[in-house]
């Protein structure tokens, strides 16, 4: 569950007291772990896995509650149109008032106060914070299209210029940062503390219009004129029959190997410090990745290039030795890709709602799970599972009622739990939607469309009912 799903007063799920409320149910129901997605600021369609900066939080989490307890806010500062329905993120209202109400927060913030964060994440919050300004100050207009080229090239002339002409608006988005890491440390030593882990989520690419491309575009596969020559996908899938097209641009792979790969070393550096597991998305795509040339309209025109393997494995490996790593092995899976996943030593992930097909032993059914693998009901890029129930072939849906054993008296969402709850996957994951029993029209994202993303719970949905009963089943599969 990602915290722009907790329920809450302003618009989208924050850091603050109905995260820590979450904490608490989830400690509760005998849980171990809370994933979510990237909490990194959001650019393309909302989307979590198209950020802005690898290393940034996201503001729109800075909970304005605590910002109230501060002093910083006051309550009629926060009383504007955040959207109608509290069960969806209604992301054109966050864009219009967000920032305006956390300025004013800024505005009464000493900034003296954040002089130790900002010298000790200089390295990243200096580039990232005018970058934000910059993009500010045009408009919003992507780096690439800056109608300064001395800036879009980061001449250094032109990078003091602009840090000089924007120095309140840089400011800024370095005290957004400081809110958010002051926010996000307690809430995580706060679940430390009752035994939850934070699982969180690295997405492969990074988008073109990002600090990160902006900051070292020899690092990606540019042109001249700094535009991509491939951009990422993956080809036609369960999906979509046209493919997937992310359009972020491709990394140069040999670019980064010349220098021990030092630009993911640093990146894996963050993410530990952040979270405690980490998931590599599109972890396929390190042995082969699919790569489509620049303005082609869908994904079908790619092709599959070599990517860094076992070489760029061993560095992530070398940077954080104690980090625990997730590999998200979905989709094309190769007899290479298998090796790889193997001579890596992480875990896989198997998704149960894949498997239901009375005409095949897939991969996906619990009986063929190893130990060593993170078992799945469905990942935020799947319908929920009763959502499943309503849209999949009947046969599909019959297949899986006669092999879980589904029953009225213990109620389908809860018969899929014990699916993979007592399989022998050394961790069981379910969307909290699952739980809750919800359908097609409460699924997270679909990956053949845009628009995604604002699925919000309500605070009823947490009752310790429910805690006790996910309990009974973590204990029942003996996983407490």
């Amino acid at each position: 569950m990602h915290v722009t799903s907790l329920p809450g007063r302003f618009g989208v799920g924050t850091l603050g007291k109905e995260a820590y409320a979450f904490v608490d149910f989830l400690s509760a129901a005998g849980q171990s772990y809370w994933q979510m997605l990237p909490v990194n600021p959001t650019g393309f369609a909302d989307s979590p896995y198209q950020c802005s900066s690898t290393y940034a939080g996201n503001p729109y989490l800075i909970d304005l509650e605590t910002l109230i307890e501060q002093g910083l806010l006051t309550e009629e500062e926060c009383d504007v149109d955040w959207g109608d329905d509290p069960e969806s993120v209604d992301y054109g209202k966050l864009w219009e008032h967000r920032f305006d109400v956390l300025h004013k927060a800024f505005l009464r913030f000493h900034r003296e106060q954040m002089t130790d964060f900002v010298n000790a994440n200089a390295s990243w919050l200096d580039t990232y914070a005018l970058f934000s300004a910059v993009k500010a100050y045009f408009h919003g207009a992507p780096w690439y299209e800056w109608p300064d080229e001395a800036i879009r090239d980061r001449e250094p002339d032109a990078v003091a210029r602009y840090t000089a002409l924007l120095a309140d608006e840089k400011a800024f988005y370095q005290f957004l940062q400081y809110a958010f890491e002051q926010q996000w440390a307690p809430l995580r030593r706060y679940a430390n503390e009752r035994g939850i882990s934070l699982i969180g989520d690295l997405p492969m690419y990074v988008p073109h219009d990002s600090a990160d491309v902006w900051a070292q575009p020899e690092l990606f596969l540019l042109d001249q004129r700094k535009l991509p020559t491939l951009v990422a996908g993956v080809p036609p899938d369960y999906f979509s029959e046209l493919g997937q097209l992310w359009g972020n641009p491709i990394y140069r792979w040999d670019a980064h190997e010349s220098d021990g790969f030092q630009w993911w070393r640093r990146r894996m550096q963050a993410v530990a410090e952040r979270f405690d597991v980490i998931r590599i998305d599109h972890f396929r795509g390190l042995e082969s990745y699919w790569a489509v040339p620049y303005g082609s309209t869908d994904a079908r025109p790619g092709q599959w290039y070599p990517g860094p393997g076992m070489k760029l494995i061993r560095a992530i490996k070398a940077a954080c030795p104690s980090l625990r790593i997730i590999a998200e092995d979905l989709g094309y899976l190769t007899p290479e890709v298998k090796k790889l996943l193997s001579d890596s030593g992480f875990p896989g992930m198997r998704v149960m709602q894949f498997g239901f097909d009375p005409n095949s032993d897939s991969r996906e059914l619990p009986h063929n799970y190893p130990v060593h693998c993170i078992a799945y009901t469905g990942t935020h890029d799947n319908t929920p599972i009763m959502g499943w129930v309503e849209t999949a072939p009947a046969e599909c849906v019959a297949f899986a009622v006669d092999y879980l054993g589904l029953n009225e008296r213990e109620g389908m969402p809860f018969g899929f739990a014990r699916g993979v709850l007592n399989s022998v996957a050394e961790l069981a994951i379910l969307q909290m939607q699952d739980y809750l029993g919800l359908g097609d029209d409460k699924r997270m994202n679909n990956p053949s469309s845009t628009g995604w993303w604002r699925y919000r719970a309500q605070k009823s949905d947490f009752t310790p009912e429910l805690a006790a009963r996910i309990r009974y089943y973590a204990k029942m599969s003996a996983r407490i």
